[in-house]
């Protein structure tokens, strides 16, 4: 047990022990020696034995207490240290969290800027795609130069769709919805550069249904409004056919002489000299 013990403590059990057992020895040697002077020396020789032990006790004690000491004060500069240790950590600690804030801060207002930034670009692509648009739009709106029947003209771009909507009747010889596009394309635009060209297709549409005065109608409206437009021949081949269809021969006949005298030169007119002989008045 003794082991586990500083060895300071055990020089001063070691002491205490040896006392205990100098005690005993003046008896000893009273019996040993049985003279006074023996005695005397005896207990002399004793007392400078405990004498010994004692001084040796004492520095035991000043050397236990002065390590005691000692270790009190390299216990309290430990704490000292530890102490300031502690509080440097803290400190680095507090560094870090504040560290760790900023770099979070940056990283969300990186996050911000690269929401702000992705809006940004969103918004101006938005914007290039409504300018494109819009400019579409007035690109759609603006006149377009067409040529129809070898005439140059400005047309709107719905203006041009919807006449060519109507003609398209025509090619597939759909004659009544040929006849209702090209009335509301009259309605819609008439100041249209393809108004005599719609009512030459309007009079062919009215033609195919057998509607044959309704069709001397559209084809005389064209010769009225546009008497030297390239149909304007085909206008009046038309109207002689429409007479004979309604057994005006007279009528046809008068109509086909006046094509042969105002365009001489034209397919129509040929035509209209080799149908001259064989109508009978």
């Amino acid at each position: 047990m003794t082991r586990h013990l500083p060895k300071t403590l055990q020089a001063l059990l070691a002491f205490v022990l040896a006392a205990s057992a100098l005690l005993a020895v003046p008896a000893a040697h009273a019996q040993l020696f049985g003279g006074d002077d023996e005695a005397r020396r005896a207990i002399l020789d004793l007392r400078q034995r405990m004498e010994a032990q004692r001084q040796a006790s004492e520095a035991a004690q000043a050397r236990l207490t002065d390590e005691l000491r000692r270790s009190s004060e390299e216990n309290a500069q430990l704490r000292r240290g530890l102490l300031e240790l502690q509080s440097q950590i803290e400190q680095v600690r507090a560094e870090v969290a504040q560290t760790r804030g900023r770099d979070e801060q940056i990283q969300r207002d990186q996050a911000e800027l690269s929401r702000l930034l992705a809006d940004t670009q969103r918004q101006q692509r938005d914007a290039a795609q409504a300018v494109a648009a819009v400019d579409e739009r007035i690109r759609k709106l603006d006149p377009v130069k067409v040529q129809m029947d070898g005439r140059d003209f400005m047309a709107d771009p719905a203006e041009k769709r919807e006449f060519e909507a109507a003609l398209s009747f025509m090619r597939s010889a759909d004659f009544a919805g040929a006849q209702g596009a090209f009335r509301d394309f009259l309605r819609r635009w008439p100041q249209s550069g393809y108004r005599a060209s719609s009512l030459f297709w309007l009079g062919n549409a009215q033609y195919g249904l057998r509607d044959y005065k309704e069709a001397m109608g559209s084809f005389r409206a064209l010769l009225s409004g546009a008497p030297d437009h390239p149909r304007a021949a085909e206008s009046m081949l038309a109207i002689a056919n429409c007479q004979i269809e309604l057994k005006d021969n007279r009528s046809a006949r008068k109509t086909l002489e006046d094509l042969i005298a105002a365009h001489p030169q034209t397919e129509a007119a040929n035509t209209a000299r080799e149908r001259l002989p064989r109508l009978r008045v």
